[in-house]
This record gives structure tokens, sequence and C-alpha cells, in this order.
């Protein structure tokens, strides 16, 4: 099984419509840590790590998003992993 990173930065009307909520639900259905935050420019980073093909499900998500929020651009790029997330959160 091979462990990966990714940070995807999310663009469009991202910001209070549940995204991080929502990212997080989906993060730790998937069994994976991370973390999720509101960036300035009302852009989302979410940052994943797991099994590769549970990150790859967690990145098709971000494409779309909760119900309210109207994606426009992911960006993704996969990062060496070089500390141990454990659990997957919002940060503020």
């Amino acid at each position: 099984m091979e462990l990966v990173r990714a940070a995807a930065l999310i663009k469009g009307r991202v910001q209070g419509v549940w995204f991080r909520a929502s990212t997080k639900e989906v993060a730790d259905s998937l069994g994976l840590a991370g973390y999720v935050k509101n960036l300035p420019l009302r852009r989302v980073e979410a940052v994943f790590q797991g099994p590769k093909d549970k990150v790859d499900q967690a990145l098709a998500w971000c494409h779309q998003g909760p119900a309210a929020a109207e994606v426009s651009e992911v960006q993704v790029s996969w990062q060496e992993i070089e500390d141990s997330l454990s659990g997957f959160d919002i940060r503020y």
C-alpha cells in the first residue's frame, strides 16, 4: 500500500458553504490524515495523507465539494511525506 500526501488549492465559491466541514467528513470516512483551512482570496487548502487510492477519491470529491459550493478550479501538488499527520483537522 503506497502512502502519499497531496495538497489541493480549491478556488471558486468555497467559503461559507460548509466546504471545510464536508471535507473533514469525506477525509474521515476514507481514513485519511491531514487538514483543511480557509485561505485569503476566498480559497480553501486541503492536505490529504494516506493510501493513494483514498487520496485520489478525496481529490476527486474536491472538484465538486458540498451542494452549495461552486468549484471553479482545483490545483493539486504532490508532496513528500516529511512528518506524520494523525487525524484530519479543520484549521483556522
